[in-house]
Formats: structure tokens, sequence, C-alpha cells
């Protein structure tokens, strides 16, 4: 058996099934932030060459939109709440289905995570606890403003507005939507102690702060159908200042509760196969279970992660999501396939601003320069083949 044949019969190019929707392989394009949309929030043509060029994706789960105007976190980021958001996101859609691939659209609501600067607003949170970072704005990085306590009635409205949203992402040709629960952004913020001081039903206990999540949840669930929604969390990830307070008493009442509701998938963050958190969701979850390893620069450069997805895959995962390896290999799950080398990241500012340098110019094998054909030598039973040499040679 050659080394191409081994990494071919992985179990990450089985073809699957996601509910009804069918899957080529079990390899998901994680969402990742790029700052290509307008200033209005409406995707570009860009972005649909973007996706399109990572189609081959068992599914792709697009970048986070927002599901309202105050829910915006940086310059750029496309949205979902108006009309032509849909239609520019009806755009990308196309593009990928005329690709051949299928789209989640994650839905995204930045809580604290925002300025003024960006959307006009003040922003909002579970309490009045600033983001210890600078905020990126137009005009660079300023500090972040402390943002107001949500009220009820604007708790109310939120979980309307993600409802909303969802029907927004079926209407732009979506599969179906991933709610945001994860990496410090809002849900995530109720989730936490260090961010949620409610003394209200929506803090203090462990149901509280998880109520917020499974009330967006559901109202996205019944907008569109559970069997359209998958929600994203990220268990003691201290990303954006985080700090949860109890993480293992937290995930698995919140991950029982989200199994009663038949939901598409769960999507965990930085799994590890060897963590004893991971192995209860997994125990937990009934689902599908979508797995986004921990990858270093080395693994990524040594095998694309295709080991750490395979040992996730052993522990129960049913799909990997991955996210710079799709980013700079629009052909990543052929080049994982064949054991080709992989495109490295170039530059990290790229990631988050510009144009196509770093964004569609990262190139695909078929697109490499074809290798010159080297005249074969001849037999060594046949050496009068070779010509005779000159003297001054």
């Amino acid at each position: 058996m050659t080394t191409t044949d081994a990494v071919s019969e992985s179990r990450l190019f089985e073809p699957t099934r996601l509910g009804e929707l069918a899957l080529p392989n079990r390899l998901v394009m994680a969402p990742m932030t790029r700052n290509r949309a307008g200033a209005d929030g409406v995707p570009q043509e860009i972005m649909a060459t973007y996706y399109a060029q990572r189609a081959s994706a068992g599914l792709i789960v697009a970048e986070a939109a927002t599901p309202n105007a105050v829910g915006l976190t940086y310059p750029n980021i496309p949205a979902i709440h108006r009309p032509e958001h849909v239609a520019g996101w009806r755009r990308v859609t196309d593009a990928v289905r005329d690709a051949g691939g299928r789209m989640f659209l994650q839905l995204q609501h930045g809580g604290r995570i925002g300025h003024p600067d960006n959307s006009g607003l003040t922003p909002i949170a579970p309490s009045p606890v600033a983001l210890p970072d600078p905020v990126h704005t137009p005009s660079g990085f300023q500090d972040p403003v402390v943002p107001r306590e949500m009220t009820r009635d604007e708790i109310r409205s939120t979980v309307a507005d993600f409802a909303a949203a969802a029907r927004n992402a079926v209407e732009a040709g979506f599969e179906g939507v991933e709610v945001h629960s994860a990496n410090g952004y809002l849900l995530h913020q109720f989730l936490a102690k260090g961010t949620n001081h409610r003394t209200d039903a929506y803090g203090g206990t462990v149901a509280g702060r998880i109520r917020f999540t499974l009330e967006v949840v559901r109202a996205v669930a019944e907008a569109i159908g559970p069997e359209r929604v998958g929600v994203r969390i990220s268990p003691g990830l201290t990303v954006n200042g985080i700090e949860e307070g109890d993480t293992e008493a937290i995930y698995p009442p919140l991950v029982a509760a989200l199994a009663e509701l038949g939901l598409a998938y769960l999507h965990v963050v930085y799994a590890d196969p060897d963590n004893p958190l991971f192995r209860e969701i997994r125990a937990v979850w009934p689902g599908t279970l979508v797995a986004n390893p921990i990858l270093s620069r080395e693994a990524v450069a040594e095998g694309g992660g295709r080991r750490e997805g395979e040992a996730l895959l052993a522990a129960g995962a049913d799909l990997i999501a991955m996210g710079r390896p799709f980013l700079a290999n629009p052909d990543l799950v052929t080049r994982l396939r064949t054991g080709a080398a992989l495109n490295p990241v170039r530059d990290r500012y790229l990631m988050y601003a510009g144009g196509e340098t770093g964004y569609t110019d990262y190139p695909a094998l078929a697109d490499l320069p074809a290798v010159p054909d080297v005249p074969a030598l001849p037999a060594l039973s046949d050496l009068s083949a070779l010509p005779a040499l000159s003297a001054s040679e």
C-alpha cells in the first residue's frame, strides 16, 4: 500500500449525512472572521469567489453574521438583518451551490465586543463589564467602552432578532445556521461568571446562566426547524477575556438541555480527545458532533491537521472542523487526501483586512506551475545511448 493509498482511506474522506443533507466528506470549513463585507454589512462579490473556491469541504460554515445592528463587532463584518444583506448572501450561496458545496451561516452577536465607532451604538451585555482589550475600529484600535446591562425587554428582542436572522439566512440560500455560543461573544458572556453578574433569572446559578443560550436556540429552531440548527461552544476557552469559573459544571447541563431540541449538530471548539469534559459532552450529546481540533503551526505544517482530526473521529466526533488550513488551501480536501504539501498562512494582518491578497489568491494544486518533464536516463545495459564526451568536457 502506498502512502497516498493510506491517506485516502482515512475516515475524514468518507461520505456521510447531516440530517437530510448529504456530505461528500467529514471535513467542515470552520467559520472564520475575514472582514471583507461592505461597511453596511453587505457581503461582497469577492466573498462569493472565496467560498466557492472551498466548496469541496463536506460543509462550509460561513463567517459570523450579526443578527442586529448593536451586535456588530468589528468593521466590515457581514450582517443578516436587512434585505440587502439577504441579497448579498444569496450571491454567495448561489456560487457555492454551483460549485457543488453546502453552507450554514454562523449567527453571532458581539455583546460587549463592539464599539460605538463600529455600530453607532453602545454595546450591550449581560452585565456592565468591559472587554479588557482594545477594540478594532475604522480609525484603529481604541479602548473598550463599558457595555450597558441588557434589560429583560432587550433580552427578549435579541432572542427575536436571532430567530429573524435565521429566517433571513434560509431565504438567502443557506442550508441552516450555527448559533455562536462560544469564543467570548454575547451568548458565551451569559454563560461565564466573569461577565455575568446578574441576580435575576439570567444569572447566578447554572440554570440561570444557560437560560439565554437556550432561549435563543429554541427560538431559532422554531423559526427554521431544529434540523437546520447547529450550536457552537468553547468549554474552557479564555479568548476575549472570558472567565467561565465553573466550566465542568456548566456545559453538561447546557448540552443535555440542547440535546432535547433535536438539533443538526453541536460544534465544540478546540476539542481535545483526551479531555474528560469532551468525553462527557460526547456521552451526553446524542446527535452529530463537530469537533475543531487544537492545531499548532507545527501540526498544520506537518500534516495539515489530518492526524488530529482522525484522533477526534476515533474519540467519537462525527465531523471535523478546520479553520486556517482551509483559509490557505482552497483545495484542502484534495491536499489532505493525497498527502500534498499545504500552503502556509502568509500574513496574519491579511486574515482580517484587505481584498484579494491573502484571501482569494491562495493557489490550488491545479493552479501551480507544472514540473517540467525530465528525460529518462538510459538503462545501465544500454550505455551506448549516452553521448560521447569531447576532450573539452
